[in-house]
């Protein structure tokens, strides 16, 4: 049995030193893995943007003596992977079989989902999430959030986690006409966060492209396809969409934004607590969430006692 491990696992070992050109490639291969490096070195490197050489460094640092070792190597997975079942299925997240073997819909809706969700866990290196950390705690303006149709629900959802950890977040409303005039104060200063996946937006698109002509880091979530907006992100965080539905499903890129929350709180615990304890004054102030504390009719009554 060969002891080596699969490239993809290579990819994504912990302590893994990757320069950013290597990262560009390694998120190409996990991208689409493992098409992305069955071609030539030079289609590796113009599709992840950089040099030849920075190909060969990457593959070398992976342990291989140069790249026809490690494209050896990936073919050997892909001729692994045609004898085996197990392994087929497992590339074709999720399997849609004929039978759902006694299992309702919705149950094997779930199921599918979930190994979408797994299956994401292993395309993005954790120094590129490192990255968009860097990018928006350390930003010194603004955090602007931007979502199509659906994800822009996500984006919601980590400017609500983002306010509670620095100020100057936004969350850029439904595009309008309106909405581009927040491109106004737009600047090297901020970042803008970017939910986009298939069928892209070209609304979001242009936001994207304009906030990064006037200099504003880009993060962007997108799908494994990657937006046309990821021509202007300095970090693009890729995830799979399929599942056993006629939709396209966006629990991969919720469950990427709350591991991106959950690398925040374990960088920065001091940062963030004494912004929280404020917050939590207000919301205790005002009564703002049902965690035992005193309801305003249960006060009043409890004044008349004493």
């Amino acid at each position: 049995m060969n002891a080596v491990p699969p490239i993809r696992d290579l990819l994504t070992q912990h302590g893994l030193a990757l320069t950013p050109a290597e990262a560009k490639i390694a998120q190409v291969l996990l991208g689409d893995y493992p098409v992305a490096g069955l071609g030539t070195a030079t289609a590796l490197a113009r599709r992840a943007g950089v040099s030849d050489p920075s190909v060969i460094r990457m593959v070398t640092k992976l342990g291989f003596d140069g790249f026809a070792a490690f494209q050896k190597r990936l073919l050997e997975e892909v001729e692994a992977g045609l004898r085996s079942p197990l392994m087929m299925m497992e590339a074709k997240r999720p399997a849609r079989a004929a039978a759902t073997g006694g299992r309702s819909v919705e149950e094997t809706y779930i199921r599918s989902a979930a190994a979408t969700v797994e299956s994401a866990a292993a395309m993005t290196l954790p120094q590129t999430y490192g990255k968009a950390v860097q990018l928006i705690m350390e930003a010194k303006g603004r955090v602007l959030l931007l979502g199509g149709r659906f994800s822009r629900h996500i984006a919601g959802m980590l400017a609500g986690y983002l306010a509670q950890f620095r100020p100057g977040v936004i969350e850029v409303p439904s595009l309008s006409a309106e909405s581009f005039d927040l491109l106004l104060d737009a600047g090297p200063r901020d970042t803008l966060v970017v939910f986009d996946h298939r069928r892209y937006q070209t609304d979001v698109i242009r936001f994207a492209e304009q906030a990064a002509e006037r200099g504003a880091q880009i993060v962007l979530f997108t799908d494994v396809w990657r937006s046309p907006a990821a021509e202007h992100a300095k970090v693009v965080i890729v995830g799979p969409m399929e599942a056993d539905s006629p939709y396209d499903t966006l629990a991969p890129a919720v469950a990427q934004m709350e591991a991106l929350v959950a690398r925040i709180v374990a960088e920065q615990p001091d940062n963030n607590g004494t912004r929280m304890e404020e917050l939590e004054r207000i919301r205790s102030r005002n009564i703002a969430t049902v965690d035992g504390t005193k309801a305003p009719a249960k006060r009043a009554a409890a004044k008349k006692k004493r």
